[in-house]
């Protein structure tokens, strides 16, 4: 076996490592990814992972919530190793303060320096690259949009959570802990890989055209040339002040070959709204409805599934945003044995990067 996963609940760091020491006892750990609850210190938690698999390549974050085989959990800590058939080489670097483009230039000379090749020339088919961000960092846009820039390879991930504090997030790698940044980690796996990119939502055909924005907050100030809150609540026929409890269940998107790319707004502040990822000017936006989050993720597998002639391993970053709408309906025990079958580990995230930065989607690496 080439993948393998792990978890513990038990309630100090000490305890905690102990427990995944021995489940993966005996397991050559070429690379380890990790995901951990904020009540875990940080900097402690960080370094006893290394500490743990010592010639392996170790890097991950904190969460909202932990996934792993078959299950949703809380106040755990979660992980995947691979095993050197699994993986045949990776590289991690860190981006310390993302905003700043030189920082991601940086990274990649690290990239190019390892692997001796220009990262424009990797083979996307044969490279993944895997992105952890400090979810309160507001840096996720440009961070992709310049990997995007410079490279072919297909980065997948996801923002940091904290536990619904909203106060520190934390991403970690080579046994320290980061804020304000990001872990870049460029991986050769010795197997075939595909991605799924799952939402579950139905486009409801109403368009909001961002006329006014504060795209640096992330603040739409006015759609469809009227102020915002009230543009958003006329579309669905509510109150201003009800628009707020339809977020989750009417979020808006950008529709591509009907594809929604989806766009979740936080909060109504005046008469502007936040959202949680990137609006710009001019952007087209239609108003979505969700659907059934069980039967979408089943399909998408079962397709994965196809594709790659089985699966062996999936890394699954689940948008906090469904994560509670799972909890709402009491469906996240089900959620859960939709991976039953599977070596599985993730978490969910403070927002989804898959080609863009997203919300309220399962982003997932799927390895053959």
């Amino acid at each position: 076996m080439y993948i393998k996963t792990a978890y513990s609940t038990k309630g100090t760091s000490d305890d905690v490592i102990q427990d995944l020491k021995s489940q993966l006892g005996g397991f050559d750990t070429k690379m380890l990814v990790f995901f951990a609850s904020s009540r875990f210190a940080p900097n402690i938690i960080s370094q006893k992972v290394q500490d743990a698999f010592p010639g392996a390549a170790v890097f991950g974050c904190t969460t909202s919530g932990e996934i792993v085989t078959g299950k949703m959990l809380k106040n755990s800590l979660v992980a995947m190793a691979f095993d050197g058939t699994a993986v045949n080489d990776v590289k991690i670097e860190v981006v310390e303060n993302p905003k700043n483009e030189n920082s991601v230039k940086k990274a990649f000379a690290g990239f190019e320096s390892y692997f001796k090749a220009p990262m424009s020339e990797l083979d996307p088919s044969k490279y993944v690259g895997l992105i952890f961000v400090d979810g309160l960092s507001g840096a996720e846009e440009k961070l992709i949009d310049k990997i995007g820039d410079l490279t072919n390879v297909t980065f997948i991930g996801g923002s940091a959570g904290d536990d619904l504090k909203f106060e520190a997030t934390y991403v970690y790698a080579n046994g320290k802990s980061y804020t304000n940044a990001a872990i870049l980690a460029v991986v050769k796996p010795g197997v075939p890989f595909t991605f799924i990119k799952t939402q579950s939502f139905c486009d409801l055909g109403k368009k909001l055209v961002v006329t006014k924005a504060n795209e640096e907050k992330r603040e739409v100030i006015e759609f469809n040339d009227k102020p915002a809150a009230h543009a958003y609540a006329e579309a669905l026929g509510v109150a201003v002040e009800e628009a707020p409890n339809r977020f989750m269940h009417n979020p808006v998107g950008l529709v591509i070959d009907g594809t929604p790319f989806v766009r979740s707004p936080q909060r109504i502040k005046g008469d502007n709204m936040i959202f949680y990822c990137g609006v710009t000017e001019g952007m087209e936006l239609s108003i979505l409805e969700s659907t059934d989050i069980i039967e979408d993720t089943r399909k998408a597998l079962e397709q994965a599934k196809k594709e790659l002639g089985g699966i062996s391993g999936i890394i699954n970053i689940n948008c906090i945003l469904r994560t509670l709408e799972l909890d709402q309906k009491q469906l996240t025990d089900e959620y859960g044995k939709l991976f039953a079958d599977v070596p599985t580990v993730g978490f969910s995230s403070y927002g989804e990067q898959y080609i863009g930065h997203i919300n309220q989607t399962a982003t997932m690496l799927v390895f053959k």
